[in-house]
């Protein structure tokens, strides 16, 4: 057997198929061996977290002689034994998961309130009071050393992929147009750890008359030809994007031949942006379809987002208060001017507000707007210029950290804004949109902080800034803000697209 693209032979598969052809399940194929690696230190991790913090309430917090009570002993034995089964069963150390996205967050917390709530109530059914030390002692502090671990864990895997380690090898199945995009994003994103080697462009022509590449990606083949390339160079994982003509038998014999060759298939429907609660699979007189339900911008979940976002904000305002007047009396002494810039913007269905930001420009920098159309640098209804002669010296540095944008936290707690969301659109801008779904994003409020802010601000085209916005509209969840404002620290102290 020879690979249809390059004629290099290619080792026969194992066989299959027993008697009368039917098939033979085929033993699950290794991870890669940084893989099991890495689940071997988050494991350790938990079982440190787990022991240090039994260990802290046993000794510590109280008298050792408390463990002399048996039902004590018990709970104090439970609770690490416990809290790694419930761990085991959220599956919290699926190598799919781990280092990648706030899913391994979510089932840790799921793991560890579990645990809590279920001895709980079996403590107070039992009438063991002496034992809700651990329980409400314990546990949380194991939560929180778990989390903390795993977190910097995944940093340093960060950093080794952004040197080229630690990658998966994927070869990118579909149209151009698709392809295309998925290396986009990926090369933009090192942290996921894919690296596009390959391309088999699907419904192409003959081998001989196919591309080179597509944006340097070698293309190696059609969608005919993918398990050869795959048994022939050993890819981690297939990428099956939208084509055309690509059928569900197809893809069917794609998965089973592809068993056994220890590559992953990763199937992308063809939608939009759209993951997560909004997104299920329903099975229909046995055929599986993903289910899209449609957004609910109301609700308790809403009600409690914007109950949130109000007293984070009041908050933030006391505790920032004294570089809040710094930061105006410097704006004040350093250019002639208000402290305060307002203006006005476009907020939820379509309602205007006054926005308030600290002034980085000069006075008149609305008024000279025009002397700088020629040289914009923004692209689609953007005006962006990275070195604008109307900004302060004071302006640069508070544009660098983000501080000019501190004052709309007053715009949050009146309720205009929300701490996360879209970025609030000029009128001017909103006036330019096109009928492309644009507007969707005043389906919620504009925030103070959002995807824009921790994917590259300023930096972003118009077309990434949309699709990044309308992503967050579409998939919006407690999970996902608490993910994007852990995330702008790093961001605004990285200063990255900010000018």
């Amino acid at each position: 057997m020879v690979c249809p693209v390059c004629g290099r032979p290619i080792d026969a598969p194992a066989e299959r198929h027993g008697a009368w052809g039917v098939p033979i399940p085929m033993p699950a194929p290794p991870r890669p061996s940084w893989e099991s690696r890495y689940g071997r230190v988050a494991l350790g991790i938990d079982m440190a977290s787990l022991l240090a913090a039994d260990v802290f309430v046993s000794a510590v917090y109280h008298d050792v002689s408390v463990l002399d009570l048996r039902a004590n002993l018990a709970v104090a034995l439970a609770v690490p034994l416990l809290a790694l089964f419930a761990l085991a069963l959220n599956h919290a150390w699926d190598p799919r998961i781990l280092g990648c996205g706030p899913e391994e967050f979510r089932r840790v917390a799921t793991a560890y309130v579990t645990v809590i709530a279920v001895m709980a109530v079996v403590g107070y059914a039992v009438e063991t009071a002496g034992g809700h030390s651990w329980v409400f002692g314990a546990l949380p502090l194991a939560a929180a050393g778990s989390v903390v671990g795993r977190y910097l864990l995944r940093k340093w895997l960060h950093r080794r992929r952004r040197s080229g380690a630690y990658l998966r090898s994927v070869v990118a199945a579909g149209d151009e147009a698709a392809v295309r995009d998925l290396i986009h994003r990926t090369r933009g994103a090192s942290h996921t750890g894919w690296n596009v080697e390959a391309v088999c462009l699907a419904g192409a022509a003959p081998s001989g008359e196919l591309p080179l590449d597509v944006d340097g990606v070698p293309i190696v083949g059609t969608e005919r030809d993918i398990v050869g390339i795959v048994a022939l160079r050993g890819f981690d994982a297939v990428a099956i994007l939208p084509s055309i003509g690509w059928s569900q038998s197809r893809t069917q014999r794609l998965a089973w031949d592809l068993e056994g060759t220890g590559a992953d298939l990763l199937i992308a429907p063809a939608l939009m942006d759209i993951v997560g609660p909004r997104l299920h699979i329903s099975p229909v007189a046995g055929t599986p379809l993903l289910q899209l339900s449609a957004p609910r911008f109301t609700g308790p979940a809403w009600v409690v987002k914007s109950v949130l976002d109000r007293v984070l904000a009041l908050a933030l305002l006391v505790a920032m208060s004294p570089l809040l007047i710094a930061v105006g009396c410097a704006v004040r002494l350093t250019s002639p001017g208000p402290a305060f810039y307002r203006q006005t913007r476009v907020g939820r269905a379509g309602t205007t507000f006054e926005m308030i930001k600290f002034r980085s420009m000069v006075r008149d920098a609305d008024t000279r707007l025009a002397e700088f159309s020629s040289v914009n640098e923004g692209s689609g209804v953007l005006f962006k210029i990275k070195d604008d002669p109307r900004v302060t010296r004071v302006g640069h540095f508070i544009r660098r950290y983000s501080i000019d944008e501190l004052p709309q936290l007053l715009n949050v707690v009146a309720g205009h804004m929300s701490l996360v969301g879209p970025r609030p659109p000029l009128i001017a801008e909103v006036e330019k949109y096109d009928d492309g779904g644009v507007r969707r994003r005043m389906l919620v409020k504009p925030g103070l902080t959002g995807l824009w802010q921790i994917s590259g601000r300023s930096d972003l085209s118009w077309e990434e800034s949309v699709r990044i916005d309308l992503r967050y509209v579409e998939n919006w969840s407690m999970t996902l803000d608490i993910m994007i404002l852990w995330k702008t620290a790093g961001a605004v102290l990285r200063s990255d697209g900010a000018y």
